[in-house]
């Protein structure tokens, strides 16, 4: 059971190791694009291209969906990136339903782990497997597999690293089931675990009142989706700016949070002990460039700032 990208790599190392897959259980197709033209999973195109079956349901609950699904006589069921499962579907198979998570829980229960750990500067992460529970995320741990996270890493570059290192764990887990070998460990609650809610636009909008550090975290924990964004005032036009990459320096200055410093070549803004250098940026009705690009086309005023 899954949906985007992350969720074909477990796929298909089940696939090449000769794991009989009896069904592929992905999100609808849904309208993408300028065109609105009905788009299916990455899942599901993997599961086409292996002639695997499919089933899309719209509801999780419906009758017809969980006949289809016992149907399929599964043993096992797994879960990479989809959605919440009722317990009449996870508590189906005879060896139950696990899933992979990516991050070492407790920390970073919820819908974007990947994400928040980079945006709040974590050093470390990495998958976790466990049995799925009444509640998100909860359930007793089967394994886990650590990750570092570099600092120049982004939720993109971060996301490859953990979908490679999940679907060995996918695999390990699934080995242990099949050999009777797995042992559990109850997630310990201290209270003090953080969470990785799902992502708002609010949450994107940059402060350039944190520390210089922490606007690097959030637009790289950001990047390259669902993106960091602020407001560009530039002379007597404001302009919704998409920040994508940029680097930051520690240096103290006198200059107000968010003033514009720019030449023909580049973009630099005052934060709170430091600034942060944009190098690539997306405007209102333009493709996403480089800063130079942008500069060649965009003149900055001298009183410029972002807010």
């Amino acid at each position: 059971m899954g949906t985007p990208d992350f969720a074909v790599a477990s796929l298909q190392v089940l696939v090449e190791n000769n794991y009989e897959v009896v069904g592929v259980i992905t999100a609808p197709d849904r309208p993408a694009g300028r065109g609105q033209a009905l788009r299916e999973s990455a899942v599901k195109a993997y599961a086409k291209s292996k002639g695997l079956p499919i089933l899309q349901p719209t509801n999780l609950k419906d009758e017809g969906f969980l006949k289809e699904l016992a149907n399929l006589k599964a043993n096992l069921q797994i879960v990479v990136a989809f959605r919440m499962l009722p317990k009449i579907v996870w508590a189906m198979p005879t060896y139950g339903t696990f899933n992979l998570h990516a991050s070492l829980l407790p920390a970073y229960r919820g819908a974007a782990p990947i994400n928040w750990a980079i945006i709040n500067g974590e050093l470390q992460t990495g998958v976790t497997t466990f049995f799925i529970d009444e509640k998100i995320d909860t359930g007793a741990i089967i394994l886990q597999d650590s990750c570092a996270i570099a600092e120049e890493d982004t939720a993109g570059t971060l996301h490859d690293k953990l979908m490679v290192q999940g679907a060995q764990l996918v695999l390990k887990t699934a080995r242990l089931i099949e050999q009777g070998e797995v042992t559990t460990n109850s997630q310990k609650n201290t209270g003090s675990n953080k969470e990785a809610p799902k992502i708002t636009k609010e949450t994107c909008r940059i402060d350039w009142n944190q520390p210089v550090k922490q606007v690097y975290n959030q637009i790289r924990g950001l990047s390259p989706y669902p993106t960091a964004w602020t407001t560009l005032f530039n002379a007597d036009v404001e302009l919704y700016l998409k920040i994508y990459s940029v680097t930051y320096t520690n240096e103290a200055h006198t200059l107000q949070t968010g003033r514009i410093i720019s030449d023909k070549k580049s973009i630099r803004i005052a934060t709170p002990g430091g600034y942060i250098d944009l190098l690539e940026i997306q405007l209102p009705g333009k493709r996403k460039m480089k800063v130079q690009e942008v500069l060649n086309g965009l003149k900055v005023a001298p009183n410029a700032y972002v807010l």
